[in-house]
């Protein structure tokens, strides 16, 4: 099975996935160690990444969700994935690939976005990153307000895992 952790920037996607892996002891990976240098740049400096730039990093994904599937691997994958084509794009089977929206308040994920260091995504970019995002209708939502213990806690029992 793949557990796709999605949300902003922000919202607590490789903290929970990271948690999520460990207590299912599972693989942990995070869509942003797929982008290209340019990508990261262009983050870094506070630039959108525009279609054409994510193209080639949904591919890389998807080859990698493509082999995690054909190796039976249970993998749980941090992911952005803000736009509904994104995410068909990368549900390549949709009874092993299973959804989770860390839905936030702006105004929360902002002041988490203040506070991290060490990281190349932008605060500024939460902007455009709100404004991208398509809420998913049919995943399992969970309230980012929470604790990433309680969370985990709430996507194992919702998922009976």
């Amino acid at each position: 099975m793949i557990i796709l952790v999605m949300g902003v920037s922000g919202s607590g996607k490789t903290t929970v996935g990271k948690l999520l892996a460990d207590s299912l002891h599972w693989e942990f990976s995070d869509a942003d160690a797929f982008h290209s240098l340019e990508n990261v740049e262009k983050m870094r400096r506070g630039i959108p990444l525009t279609e054409a730039d994510r193209m080639p990093w949904l591919q890389n994904l998807q080859t990698a969700i493509k082999q995690w599937l054909q190796d039976n691997k249970d993998v749980v994958l941090a992911c952005s994935a803000l736009k509904q084509s994104y995410r068909q794009f990368l549900t390549l089977d949709s009874e092993r690939i299973k959804l989770v929206y860390l839905k936030g308040a702006y105004e929360l994920i902002q002041q988490r976005l203040q506070q991290r260091q060490n990281h190349y995504m932008s605060e500024k970019l939460l902007g455009s990153q709100f404004e991208t995002l398509e809420e998913p209708l049919d995943t399992i939502h969970m309230d980012v307000a929470q604790t990433p213990q309680a969370i985990v806690q709430n996507i194992r029992m919702t998922l009976g895992i």
